[in-house]
């Protein structure tokens, strides 16, 4: 394997398989007890049962644990606070199915030894492999108690109908946005992506995601992404906006909405155009903004479609839209249009951009930190100056 066979493997290590990390200290019996009942916890979540003995080698394994942690007081009182599907009640369990007498047969009086030749077992099925393995990345969240009071607060809404869940689209991943993946519910409480581009033209960057049962994980975000598209929704407000969590304070002003959209117009010399967005504010619900596009200038004419949305806190509306137009001032959209009334115009807020490059100017503009950067429309690059 020469030098770029090697460059391009790393390149392309998207779990980060090939990451250094510093050297963590040994794992205490505690945090070894934890991380062993979490595995079981998301074997429920994925298939919304506990596993049972006598499956294949995995499950198998974990019934075999979940048994001896119920046996056991002093491990069953620790894990109380993690056992978030009511798993480790030991008394008046009900006998339902076939499964429930047989978990509960602790002396094995109804144990086969033979078992049939056509029953294919202990051979260890790809799902729970692949499930394993991404549960092997995560582990227990040390400061958890910092966003405890989110969760309780994200389910209390979704439960009254405040939030909802829609399915999960690309752009959707923003810094203090909630997921709900394989049936956890996560927190993306930080994402520190790669400016630049790879020489494979892809963006990428580490992420920390809290997740509800007390665990995190610092995984990649095209990693992320990947497993969201599979099986992934993103929690929404009433007004179909992506909530983002941002400490935000009873004193801190709601200003209105960021906006990205696309054009659905047929015009040959606008539909030809690739990356072309229109990126504006809104002190209203940006859907009522955009109810009568094709009879609006600003809108090209033309119906178009929301590609992301930003509820703002404190933001002046003038002032973003100078930041905006300053920074992609060189890949601005320079086209001469004509109204309804046959009257010709310019349009000032449309421009030509990948989504990922305006979404990361976006969040540079609301950290403060725009300043320090500019835009090379010839490269598709976020440089530093």
């Amino acid at each position: 394997m020469d030098k770029n066979d090697l460059l391009d493997l790393i390149d392309d290590d998207d779990l980060g398989l090939l990451d250094i990390e510093k050297k963590s200290i040994p794992a205490t019996p505690d945090d070894r007890l934890l991380e062993s009942f979490i595995e079981i916890n998301e074997f429920f979540d994925i298939h919304k049962k506990e596993p049972e003995a006598g499956g294949d080698i995995y499950e198998h394994k974990l019934a075999s644990r979940i048994k001896h942690i119920r046996e056991n007081k002093d491990q069953r009182d620790f894990l109380l606070k993690h056992d978030v599907h009511n798993l480790l009640k030991t008394e008046g369990r009900e006998i339902e199915t076939m499964s429930d007498i047989f978990e509960d047969d602790d002396l094995e009086i109804l144990s086969i030894n033979d078992d049939s030749i056509f029953n294919i077992k202990n051979v260890p099925n790809n799902q729970y492999r692949k499930s394993a393995e991404f549960v092997a990345r995560r582990k227990p969240c040390k400061d958890f108690d910092n966003f405890e009071s989110l969760f309780i607060q994200c389910q209390e809404n979704i439960k009254s109908g405040d939030n909802k869940l829609k399915t999960f689209e690309h752009g959707d991943i923003k810094q203090g946005a909630f997921f709900i993946m394989n049936g956890v519910l996560l927190y993306v409480e930080n994402i520190k992506m790669d400016l630049e581009k790879d020489k494979h033209n892809k963006e990428d960057g580490r992420l920390r995601c809290i997740f509800e049962n007390g665990t995190e994980s610092r995984m990649r975000f095209r990693s992320l992404q990947k497993t969201l598209e599979i099986n992934g929704r993103t929690i929404i407000d009433k007004n179909n906006q992506i909530i983002l969590v941002d400490n935000i304070s009873d004193d801190d002003l709601e200003t209105g909405y960021i906006y990205v959209l696309k054009s659905l117009s047929h015009e040959p010399k606008i539909n030809t155009i690739k990356n072309l967005f229109k990126i504006g504010f809104s002190t209203i619900n940006v859907e009522k903004r955009i109810q009568n596009a094709e009879q609006d200038p600003t809108y090209l004419m033309s119906p178009v479609s929301i590609v992301a949305t930003y509820k703002c806190f404190n933001m002046d509306p003038q002032r973003f839209e100078r930041l905006i137009h300053r920074f992609f001032g060189g890949s601005r959209l320079n086209v001469e249009m004509t109204d309804n009334k046959g009257s010709a115009y310019t349009p000032k807020e449309w421009f030509i951009a990948p989504i990922l490059i305006i979404e990361k100017v976006v969040e540079l503009i609301i950290n403060g930190e725009i300043i320090n950067y500019r835009y090379d429309e010839d490269k598709e690059l976020i440089i530093r100056k």
